[in-house]
């Protein structure tokens, strides 16, 4: 069992590259100070009721890009709730929120796209990869299976990678080399995602694991579906762990290309994320009927070395 790891980082990469083109969003008229103010708040907010990993990393950020990092997170989040909300959720509204994020000025009172708007302009954010984020969302509305491993990440850069490319351009990059590692650790997120999720998403009638590996563990849906946490099934995740883990080591090292300032929150965001496999292992696998996480002092412990990797000794 393989994985044409070249064939599928190439296609990623082919639509990684088309950020260095791109137009920008509509040039409005900047929004007045006080009405900023408000506006990064309310990204803030966001921030604070669904992420607490992403809000401990962006606090590693300077001011100026911790509200950029947050107003990104928010515009992200806002994308993905759209299609998680079973009872709104459809491709008309989907558009309908592209248009109103990426192509029309906001409205006075449309404060998270205020701040998306003037993140976007200030850190000259590609629209492009905005486009690519909304269109790996909409995925869910249409597919709830994937048949290979190659096929999943498409989705993983649809709705990962996009966000630590426009990331990359809040916190500061050397230039083209780091895109790589940006599109592989956004890869590596994902999937953490999908293996700390597998019973809720399933619930939600969603299998993001390639059925194909699947078939070769002896897995059946129906054996998910019992929420059967048998010898098979720690086999194949342990398979998809040290995948992930590869992922992750192949592409930290790419901190070291992101401005020196900006390299913590980004470090500390994929380490605490990435640890949340080891959780998953310490609980026998099971991730059918719980959710794996990382407590507060968890994350306080991890931090030093993650800080004197990031800052010094790298990876």
């Amino acid at each position: 069992m393989t994985t044409d790891t070249d064939s599928w980082e190439r296609r990623l990469l082919d639509w990684a590259y088309r950020g260095l083109e791109t137009a920008p969003l509509p040039s409005c008229e900047a929004a007045p100070v006080a009405l900023l103010k408000c506006a990064y708040r309310a990204s803030a907010d966001v921030i604070r009721q669904h992420s607490r990993t992403f809000r401990l990393a962006s606090r590693l950020l300077p001011r100026a890009k911790r509200d950029a990092a947050r107003a990104l997170y928010a515009f992200c989040r806002l994308s993905d709730d759209l299609v998680d909300h079973v009872e709104t959720a459809s491709l008309a509204v989907l558009e309908s929120w592209r248009r109103r994020a990426l192509h029309d000025c906001p409205a006075p009172d449309d404060l998270l796209v205020i701040a998306w708007h003037d993140t976007q302009r200030r850190y000259g954010i590609p629209v492009v990869y905005a486009e690519q984020l909304l269109d790996g969302v909409a995925r869910d509305l249409v597919q709830t299976r994937y048949d290979t491993f190659a096929e999943l990440t498409e989705y993983c850069y649809g709705v990962a990678s996009t966000v630590g490319l426009m990331s990359m351009y809040v916190t500061g990059f050397s230039g083209p080399e780091a895109i790589p590692y940006a599109v592989k650790l956004g890869v590596a997120l994902q999937l953490t995602n999908i293996l700390r999720d597998v019973g809720e998403d399933w619930a939600m009638g969603r299998l993001y694991l390639p059925l194909e590996e699947l078939v070769d563990f002896g897995i059946t849906e129906s054996a998910i579906a019992e929420g059967n946490v048998d010898a098979r099934w720690r086999a194949f995740m342990r398979f998809q762990i040290e995948r992930v883990r590869r992922l992750y080591q192949e592409s930290l090292p790419g901190i070291a290309l992101l401005h020196r300032d900006g390299r913590l929150g980004i470090a500390a965001a994929a380490e605490l994320y990435g640890a949340i496999l080891n959780d998953l292992e310490a609980h026998g696998m099971d991730n059918l009927t719980r959710r794996s996480h990382l407590s507060a002092g968890d994350k306080l412990r991890l931090l030093p070395g993650i800080w004197r990797r990031a800052m010094f000794t790298g990876y």
